[in-house]
């Protein structure tokens, strides 16, 4: 009697345990589904941007931050759970440059890229802190990041997005424009920043 009484326990508790566990991992697929749509979103959104706005010879300086606060977030996919990304805007409300087309888009986008590249996205010890600030018509942008101690690989190209972003900034915005790149020990930082006021198309 009592080894049937315990074979129905483990019935009803293994009834409760499967709904329960079917339960879960639909949770999770709808978390991932959602993940994957969110990031399909924001996909969509960049290569509008890349296909339509960047055929302009100039873009406002609004466009360009969206454009790069999507192609983090896309980014944001490979990260582990306790890698630190921190990434803050400073943009004054009242500037009247902020909407206007001012800024040559994609300039933002080899700074962002190498942070992605080179640091260890899995590693919680690592770290990606960005800041996009527009003040006074200087557009600027600060990235910097901890870098791996895994070695990259280096494909043929490697190397020829930080080499066209300072060919476009010496024919746009010569004398104008600063864009320094250093390591302090294992911290890799690079800012660019551009002087904005009287640019125009």
């Amino acid at each position: 009697m009592e080894q049937k009484t315990d074979s129905l326990r483990l019935e009803s508790l293994e009834s409760k345990l499967n709904p329960h566990l079917f339960k879960n991992i639909l949770n999770s697929i709808q978390s991932h589904a959602y993940q994957t749509y969110f990031a399909l979103d924001k996909l969509a959104n960049v290569l509008d941007y890349i296909l339509y706005e960047s055929r302009q010879k100039y873009v406002s300086p609004k466009e360009e931050i969206d454009f790069a606060l999507n192609l983090i977030e896309i980014n944001k996919i490979k990260l582990s759970p306790l890698f630190e990304l921190s990434v803050k805007t400073k943009i004054q409300d009242n500037d009247p440059l902020y909407r206007s087309k001012i800024l040559a888009p994609l300039i933002s986008i080899d700074l962002i890229e190498n942070a992605f590249k080179h640091a260890d996205l899995q590693s919680g010890d690592s770290f990606i802190r960005i800041i996009l600030e527009l003040k006074e018509g200087v557009f600027s942008i600060l990235v910097s990041n901890k870098v791996t101690g895994k070695p990259t690989l280096h494909k043929a190209n490697s190397g020829l997005g930080a080499e066209t972003l300072d060919q476009r900034l010496n024919i746009l915005y010569k004398g104008r424009y600063t864009l320094d790149r250093f390591k302090e020990g294992d911290v890799f930082l690079a800012q660019l920043k551009i002087d904005l006021n009287g640019k125009g198309a």
